[in-house]
Protein backbone atom coordinates (compact mmCIF):
# COMPACT_ATOMS: atom_id res chain seq x y z
CA UNK A 1 0.00 0.00 0.00
CA UNK A 2 1.62 3.24 -1.14
CA UNK A 3 -0.19 5.59 1.22
CA UNK A 4 -1.20 4.98 4.81
CA UNK A 5 -4.87 5.24 5.68
CA UNK A 6 -5.57 8.09 8.09
CA UNK A 7 -7.55 7.11 11.20
CA UNK A 8 -9.53 9.18 13.70
CA UNK A 9 -10.33 7.52 17.03
CA UNK A 10 -13.32 8.94 18.90
CA UNK A 11 -13.01 7.66 22.46
CA UNK A 12 -9.27 7.11 22.31
CA UNK A 13 -8.64 6.66 26.04
CA UNK A 14 -11.30 3.98 26.56
CA UNK A 15 -10.84 0.25 26.14
CA UNK A 16 -11.84 0.25 22.45
CA UNK A 17 -9.56 3.20 21.75
CA UNK A 18 -6.61 1.49 23.43
CA UNK A 19 -7.23 -1.72 21.49
CA UNK A 20 -7.51 0.22 18.22
CA UNK A 21 -4.16 1.90 18.84
CA UNK A 22 -2.63 -1.49 19.54
CA UNK A 23 -3.87 -2.90 16.22
CA UNK A 24 -2.68 0.21 14.36
CA UNK A 25 0.76 -0.10 15.95
CA UNK A 26 0.97 -3.72 14.77
CA UNK A 27 0.12 -2.60 11.23
CA UNK A 28 1.91 0.75 11.09
CA UNK A 29 2.80 0.23 7.43
CA UNK A 30 -0.93 0.52 6.58
CA UNK A 31 -2.43 2.95 9.10
CA UNK A 32 -1.57 6.27 10.69
CA UNK A 33 -3.31 8.07 13.54
CA UNK A 34 -4.69 11.36 12.24
CA UNK A 35 -6.56 12.47 15.35
CA UNK A 36 -7.49 11.28 18.82
CA UNK A 37 -10.58 12.42 20.73
CA UNK A 38 -11.44 11.73 24.34
CA UNK A 39 -13.28 12.99 27.41
CA UNK A 40 -11.16 14.31 30.27
CA UNK A 41 -8.41 11.73 30.77
CA UNK A 42 -5.52 14.09 30.13
CA UNK A 43 -2.82 11.72 31.41
CA UNK A 44 -3.76 8.91 29.04
CA UNK A 45 -4.30 11.27 26.10
CA UNK A 46 -0.89 12.89 26.62
CA UNK A 47 0.70 9.44 26.66
CA UNK A 48 -1.07 8.49 23.42
CA UNK A 49 -0.14 11.74 21.67
CA UNK A 50 3.51 11.34 22.55
CA UNK A 51 3.46 7.76 21.24
CA UNK A 52 1.44 8.28 18.04
CA UNK A 53 1.94 11.98 17.19
CA UNK A 54 -1.52 12.69 15.72
CA UNK A 55 -2.17 15.94 13.90
CA UNK A 56 -5.04 16.72 16.26
CA UNK A 57 -6.11 15.85 19.81
CA UNK A 58 -9.60 16.86 20.90
CA UNK A 59 -10.77 16.92 24.51
CA UNK A 60 -14.30 17.24 25.82
CA UNK A 61 -13.83 20.56 27.66
CA UNK A 62 -11.57 23.62 27.68
CA UNK A 63 -9.99 22.77 31.03
CA UNK A 64 -8.84 19.36 29.81
CA UNK A 65 -7.67 20.82 26.50
CA UNK A 66 -5.62 23.48 28.27
CA UNK A 67 -4.03 20.90 30.54
CA UNK A 68 -3.20 18.68 27.55
CA UNK A 69 -1.66 21.61 25.66
CA UNK A 70 0.67 22.20 28.59
CA UNK A 71 1.68 18.53 28.51
CA UNK A 72 2.44 18.51 24.78
CA UNK A 73 4.88 21.40 24.53
CA UNK A 74 7.40 20.69 21.80
CA UNK A 75 5.28 18.40 19.62
CA UNK A 76 3.19 19.46 16.64
CA UNK A 77 -0.18 18.01 17.72
CA UNK A 78 -2.85 20.72 17.73
CA UNK A 79 -5.18 20.52 20.74
CA UNK A 80 -8.88 21.32 20.29
CA UNK A 81 -11.97 20.90 22.46
CA UNK A 82 -15.68 20.20 22.25
CA UNK A 83 -18.14 18.07 20.30
CA UNK A 84 -18.20 20.50 17.36
CA UNK A 85 -14.46 20.14 16.86
CA UNK A 86 -14.71 16.36 17.15
CA UNK A 87 -17.33 16.40 14.40
CA UNK A 88 -15.23 18.65 12.15
CA UNK A 89 -12.14 16.47 12.50
CA UNK A 90 -14.17 13.27 11.93
CA UNK A 91 -15.32 14.78 8.63
CA UNK A 92 -11.85 16.13 7.65
CA UNK A 93 -10.97 15.66 3.99
CA UNK A 94 -7.74 13.79 4.76
CA UNK A 95 -9.44 11.18 6.96
CA UNK A 96 -10.16 7.68 5.65
CA UNK A 97 -11.43 5.78 8.71
CA UNK A 98 -13.26 6.89 11.85
CA UNK A 99 -13.47 4.62 14.89
CA UNK A 100 -16.60 5.64 16.81
CA UNK A 101 -15.99 4.47 20.38
CA UNK A 102 -17.28 7.31 22.56
CA UNK A 103 -19.59 5.79 25.15
CA UNK A 104 -23.18 6.97 25.23
CA UNK A 105 -25.19 9.65 23.50
CA UNK A 106 -22.15 11.93 23.32
CA UNK A 107 -20.91 9.89 20.36
CA UNK A 108 -23.88 10.55 18.08
CA UNK A 109 -23.01 13.96 16.61
CA UNK A 110 -19.36 13.28 15.68
CA UNK A 111 -20.29 9.84 14.33
CA UNK A 112 -22.99 11.34 12.13
CA UNK A 113 -20.48 13.91 10.90
CA UNK A 114 -18.22 11.08 9.74
CA UNK A 115 -21.16 9.36 8.05
CA UNK A 116 -22.23 12.55 6.28
CA UNK A 117 -18.67 12.97 5.02
CA UNK A 118 -18.84 9.49 3.46
CA UNK A 119 -16.13 7.97 5.66
CA UNK A 120 -15.49 4.36 6.52
CA UNK A 121 -17.05 4.29 10.00
CA UNK A 122 -16.20 1.56 12.50
CA UNK A 123 -19.16 1.66 14.85
CA UNK A 124 -18.51 0.73 18.47
CA UNK A 125 -20.92 3.40 19.76
CA UNK A 126 -24.17 1.42 19.80
CA UNK A 127 -26.06 4.40 21.21
CA UNK A 128 -25.88 6.16 17.84
CA UNK A 129 -28.25 3.57 16.37
CA UNK A 130 -30.28 3.09 19.53
CA UNK A 131 -31.04 6.82 19.53
CA UNK A 132 -31.42 7.59 15.85
CA UNK A 133 -31.92 4.23 14.07
CA UNK A 134 -33.58 4.87 10.72
CA UNK A 135 -32.28 8.45 10.50
CA UNK A 136 -28.72 7.19 10.96
CA UNK A 137 -29.01 4.32 8.47
CA UNK A 138 -30.64 6.57 5.87
CA UNK A 139 -27.67 8.94 6.12
CA UNK A 140 -25.25 6.05 5.61
CA UNK A 141 -26.96 5.27 2.29
CA UNK A 142 -27.45 8.91 1.30
CA UNK A 143 -23.80 9.86 1.77
CA UNK A 144 -22.20 6.63 0.57
CA UNK A 145 -20.50 5.90 3.88
CA UNK A 146 -19.18 2.45 4.74
CA UNK A 147 -20.49 1.20 8.09
CA UNK A 148 -18.81 -1.72 9.81
CA UNK A 149 -20.02 -2.92 13.24
CA UNK A 150 -17.31 -3.34 15.88
CA UNK A 151 -19.25 -4.61 18.90
CA UNK A 152 -18.10 -8.22 19.05
CA UNK A 153 -21.64 -9.57 18.62
CA UNK A 154 -22.58 -7.44 15.61
CA UNK A 155 -19.20 -7.94 14.04
CA UNK A 156 -19.71 -11.70 14.42
CA UNK A 157 -23.14 -11.52 12.80
CA UNK A 158 -21.71 -9.44 9.96
CA UNK A 159 -18.99 -12.03 9.35
CA UNK A 160 -21.58 -14.83 9.28
CA UNK A 161 -23.79 -13.14 6.67
CA UNK A 162 -23.49 -13.79 2.91
CA UNK A 163 -21.19 -11.28 1.19
CA UNK A 164 -24.12 -9.80 -0.75
CA UNK A 165 -25.82 -8.91 2.53
CA UNK A 166 -22.62 -7.47 3.93
CA UNK A 167 -22.52 -5.07 1.01
CA UNK A 168 -26.20 -4.16 1.28
CA UNK A 169 -27.72 -4.87 4.68
CA UNK A 170 -30.97 -3.16 3.67
CA UNK A 171 -31.90 -6.24 1.67
CA UNK A 172 -34.27 -8.81 3.19
CA UNK A 173 -32.54 -11.45 5.31
CA UNK A 174 -35.04 -14.07 4.16
CA UNK A 175 -34.08 -13.46 0.54
CA UNK A 176 -30.68 -14.96 1.37
CA UNK A 177 -32.03 -17.80 3.47
CA UNK A 178 -31.42 -16.19 6.87
CA UNK A 179 -34.12 -17.18 9.36
CA UNK A 180 -32.80 -15.73 12.61
CA UNK A 181 -30.00 -13.74 14.20
CA UNK A 182 -28.73 -15.34 17.41
CA UNK A 183 -27.26 -12.65 19.66
CA UNK A 184 -25.09 -14.12 22.40
CA UNK A 185 -24.36 -12.64 25.81
CA UNK A 186 -22.31 -13.84 28.75
CA UNK A 187 -24.98 -13.07 31.34
CA UNK A 188 -22.51 -10.87 33.20
CA UNK A 189 -21.21 -11.39 36.74
CA UNK A 190 -24.60 -12.26 38.28
CA UNK A 191 -25.72 -15.08 36.01
CA UNK A 192 -25.91 -17.57 38.90
CA UNK A 193 -26.38 -15.22 41.84
CA UNK A 194 -29.52 -15.54 43.97
CA UNK A 195 -31.98 -13.04 42.49
CA UNK A 196 -33.13 -11.99 45.96
CA UNK A 197 -29.63 -10.66 46.71
CA UNK A 198 -29.28 -8.48 43.59
CA UNK A 199 -30.54 -5.47 45.55
CA UNK A 200 -27.33 -5.70 47.58
CA UNK A 201 -24.95 -5.61 44.60
CA UNK A 202 -22.08 -3.16 45.08
CA UNK A 203 -20.43 -1.00 42.44
CA UNK A 204 -17.25 -3.06 42.69
CA UNK A 205 -19.19 -6.27 42.04
CA UNK A 206 -21.13 -4.80 39.12
CA UNK A 207 -18.06 -3.58 37.22
CA UNK A 208 -16.16 -6.87 37.58
CA UNK A 209 -17.07 -8.56 34.29
CA UNK A 210 -15.98 -12.22 34.19
CA UNK A 211 -14.72 -12.19 30.58
CA UNK A 212 -14.29 -8.72 29.10
CA UNK A 213 -12.17 -5.73 30.12
CA UNK A 214 -14.46 -2.72 29.70
CA UNK A 215 -15.23 0.70 31.13
CA UNK A 216 -17.48 1.13 34.17
CA UNK A 217 -20.66 2.17 32.36
CA UNK A 218 -20.68 -0.69 29.87
CA UNK A 219 -19.69 -3.13 32.63
CA UNK A 220 -22.75 -2.15 34.68
CA UNK A 221 -24.88 -2.44 31.52
CA UNK A 222 -23.50 -5.94 31.06
CA UNK A 223 -24.41 -6.82 34.65
CA UNK A 224 -28.02 -5.67 34.11
CA UNK A 225 -27.95 -6.97 30.53
CA UNK A 226 -29.15 -3.59 29.34
CA UNK A 227 -26.06 -3.73 27.15
CA UNK A 228 -27.54 -6.75 25.39
CA UNK A 229 -30.82 -4.90 25.09
CA UNK A 230 -29.09 -1.98 23.40
CA UNK A 231 -27.29 -4.44 21.13
CA UNK A 232 -30.65 -6.02 20.29
CA UNK A 233 -31.90 -2.60 19.15
CA UNK A 234 -28.67 -1.93 17.24
CA UNK A 235 -28.95 -5.29 15.45
CA UNK A 236 -32.45 -4.40 14.24
CA UNK A 237 -31.08 -1.36 12.42
CA UNK A 238 -27.75 -2.77 11.28
CA UNK A 239 -29.31 -5.80 9.64
CA UNK A 240 -32.66 -4.33 8.53
CA UNK A 241 -34.72 -6.86 10.45
CA UNK A 242 -37.50 -6.92 13.04
CA UNK A 243 -37.45 -7.78 16.72
CA UNK A 244 -38.91 -11.23 16.04
CA UNK A 245 -35.91 -12.01 13.83
CA UNK A 246 -33.49 -11.69 16.77
CA UNK A 247 -33.02 -14.09 19.68
CA UNK A 248 -30.79 -13.52 22.71
CA UNK A 249 -28.83 -16.56 23.89
CA UNK A 250 -26.85 -16.71 27.14
CA UNK A 251 -23.37 -18.11 26.49
CA UNK A 252 -21.21 -17.60 29.62
CA UNK A 253 -17.89 -18.55 28.01
CA UNK A 254 -17.99 -15.65 25.49
CA UNK A 255 -16.17 -17.69 22.85
CA UNK A 256 -19.01 -17.76 20.31
CA UNK A 257 -19.66 -14.09 19.71
CA UNK A 258 -22.95 -14.53 17.82
CA UNK A 259 -24.54 -16.72 15.16
CA UNK A 260 -26.73 -16.60 12.06
CA UNK A 261 -29.37 -19.28 11.53
CA UNK A 262 -30.39 -20.27 7.99
CA UNK A 263 -33.60 -21.79 6.67
CA UNK A 264 -31.88 -25.06 5.74
CA UNK A 265 -31.04 -25.71 9.39
CA UNK A 266 -27.47 -24.47 9.19
CA UNK A 267 -26.12 -22.16 11.89
CA UNK A 268 -22.91 -20.24 11.19
CA UNK A 269 -21.03 -18.96 14.23
CA UNK A 270 -18.06 -16.65 14.63
CA UNK A 271 -15.69 -17.76 17.39
CA UNK A 272 -12.60 -16.36 19.01
CA UNK A 273 -11.00 -15.10 22.17
CA UNK A 274 -12.95 -12.41 24.08
CA UNK A 275 -10.60 -9.72 22.76
CA UNK A 276 -11.88 -6.61 20.96
CA UNK A 277 -8.79 -6.39 18.80
CA UNK A 278 -10.25 -9.11 16.54
CA UNK A 279 -13.35 -7.15 15.40
CA UNK A 280 -11.31 -3.92 15.31
CA UNK A 281 -8.77 -5.48 12.95
CA UNK A 282 -11.60 -6.90 10.84
CA UNK A 283 -13.16 -3.45 10.51
CA UNK A 284 -9.92 -1.64 9.75
CA UNK A 285 -8.88 -3.99 6.96
CA UNK A 286 -12.23 -5.21 5.59
CA UNK A 287 -12.48 -7.14 3.33
CA UNK A 288 -8.87 -8.19 4.01
CA UNK A 289 -7.45 -9.70 7.23
CA UNK A 290 -4.56 -8.34 9.27
CA UNK A 291 -2.67 -9.19 12.46
CA UNK A 292 -4.74 -8.31 15.53
CA UNK A 293 -2.30 -9.65 18.12
CA UNK A 294 -4.89 -12.22 19.22
CA UNK A 295 -4.12 -15.92 19.55
CA UNK A 296 -6.66 -18.33 18.03
CA UNK A 297 -8.68 -20.63 20.25
CA UNK A 298 -7.01 -23.83 21.40
CA UNK A 299 -9.90 -26.26 21.15
CA UNK A 300 -8.05 -28.93 23.12
CA UNK A 301 -8.14 -26.67 26.17
CA UNK A 302 -11.82 -25.69 25.98
CA UNK A 303 -13.83 -27.53 28.61
CA UNK A 304 -17.43 -26.68 27.69
CA UNK A 305 -19.80 -24.44 25.77
CA UNK A 306 -23.16 -23.81 27.43
CA UNK A 307 -26.27 -21.98 26.20
CA UNK A 308 -29.47 -20.93 27.98
CA UNK A 309 -32.36 -18.55 27.50
CA UNK A 310 -32.22 -15.27 29.46
CA UNK A 311 -34.27 -15.11 32.65
CA UNK A 312 -36.16 -11.80 32.45
CA UNK A 313 -36.80 -11.82 36.20
CA UNK A 314 -33.04 -11.66 36.62
CA UNK A 315 -32.60 -9.24 33.70
CA UNK A 316 -35.68 -6.94 33.57
CA UNK A 317 -33.66 -4.27 31.75
CA UNK A 318 -33.17 -6.65 28.84
CA UNK A 319 -36.91 -7.19 28.57
CA UNK A 320 -37.49 -3.44 28.81
CA UNK A 321 -35.10 -2.75 25.92
CA UNK A 322 -36.58 -5.49 23.73
CA UNK A 323 -40.09 -4.14 24.31
CA UNK A 324 -38.86 -0.62 23.55
CA UNK A 325 -37.41 -1.94 20.29
CA UNK A 326 -40.83 -3.29 19.37
CA UNK A 327 -42.47 0.01 20.34
CA UNK A 328 -40.32 2.24 18.13
CA UNK A 329 -37.59 4.85 17.88
CA UNK A 330 -38.84 7.23 20.58
CA UNK A 331 -39.03 4.43 23.14
CA UNK A 332 -35.45 3.30 22.49
CA UNK A 333 -34.18 6.89 22.66
CA UNK A 334 -35.89 7.29 26.04
CA UNK A 335 -34.59 4.00 27.43
CA UNK A 336 -31.02 4.83 26.42
CA UNK A 337 -31.08 8.31 27.99
CA UNK A 338 -32.75 7.12 31.20
CA UNK A 339 -30.27 4.28 31.52
CA UNK A 340 -27.27 6.59 31.20
CA UNK A 341 -28.58 8.70 34.09
CA UNK A 342 -29.52 5.66 36.18
CA UNK A 343 -26.16 3.94 35.73
CA UNK A 344 -24.29 7.15 36.57
CA UNK A 345 -26.38 7.44 39.75
CA UNK A 346 -25.58 3.84 40.68
CA UNK A 347 -21.86 4.36 40.07
CA UNK A 348 -22.05 7.44 42.31
CA UNK A 349 -23.78 5.29 44.96
CA UNK A 350 -26.95 7.39 44.85
CA UNK A 351 -29.24 4.47 44.01
CA UNK A 352 -29.08 0.70 44.32
CA UNK A 353 -28.41 -1.83 41.57
CA UNK A 354 -32.07 -2.83 41.16
CA UNK A 355 -33.07 0.84 41.11
CA UNK A 356 -31.49 1.12 37.65
CA UNK A 357 -34.42 -0.79 36.23
CA UNK A 358 -36.85 1.14 38.41
CA UNK A 359 -35.61 4.44 36.97
CA UNK A 360 -35.62 3.18 33.39
CA UNK A 361 -39.11 1.70 33.58
CA UNK A 362 -40.65 4.69 35.34
CA UNK A 363 -39.11 7.19 32.92
CA UNK A 364 -40.32 5.21 29.91
CA UNK A 365 -43.80 4.93 31.40
CA UNK A 366 -43.99 8.70 32.01
CA UNK A 367 -42.58 9.76 28.64
CA UNK A 368 -44.76 11.03 25.82
CA UNK A 369 -43.65 9.09 22.77
CA UNK A 370 -43.97 10.51 19.27
CA UNK A 371 -42.32 9.98 15.90
CA UNK A 372 -38.80 11.36 15.49
CA UNK A 373 -37.97 12.77 12.07
CA UNK A 374 -34.65 14.54 12.59
CA UNK A 375 -31.49 14.45 14.69
CA UNK A 376 -32.68 17.68 16.34
CA UNK A 377 -35.86 15.93 17.52
CA UNK A 378 -33.81 12.96 18.76
CA UNK A 379 -31.51 15.21 20.79
CA UNK A 380 -34.47 17.17 22.18
CA UNK A 381 -36.16 13.98 23.40
CA UNK A 382 -32.84 12.77 24.83
CA UNK A 383 -32.46 16.01 26.81
CA UNK A 384 -36.05 15.91 28.09
CA UNK A 385 -35.63 12.31 29.18
CA UNK A 386 -32.49 13.09 31.15
CA UNK A 387 -34.30 15.80 33.10
CA UNK A 388 -37.08 13.36 33.96
CA UNK A 389 -34.58 10.62 34.88
CA UNK A 390 -32.77 12.98 37.26
CA UNK A 391 -36.10 13.77 38.91
CA UNK A 392 -36.82 10.07 39.42
CA UNK A 393 -33.31 9.44 40.78
CA UNK A 394 -33.59 12.35 43.22
CA UNK A 395 -36.92 11.05 44.48
CA UNK A 396 -35.80 7.49 45.19
CA UNK A 397 -32.20 8.05 46.33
Amino acid sequence: MSQKEQVVILGATGSIGLSTLDVIARNSERYQVFALAAGRNVDKMAEQCLAHRPQYAIMDCEKAAKSLTERLVGISTEVLCGTKQMAQIAAHGDVDIVMSAIVGAAGLIPTLAAVEAGKKVLLANKESLVMSGQIFMDKVVQHGATLLPIDSEHNAIYQCLPSALQQDTKQSLSKFGVSKILLTGSGGPFLNRDISTLKDVTVAEAVAHPNWSMGQKISVDSATMMNKGLEFIEAKWLFACQAQDIEVVIHPQSMIHSMVQYTDGSIIAQMGQPDMRTPIAYGLAYPERIDAGVQPLDFSSLSEFTFTKPNFERYPNLALAINACKSGQAATTVVNAANEIAVAAFLNKQIGFCDIYRVNAEVLDKSRLHSLNSVHEVMALDAQTRVLAHEVVNRIR
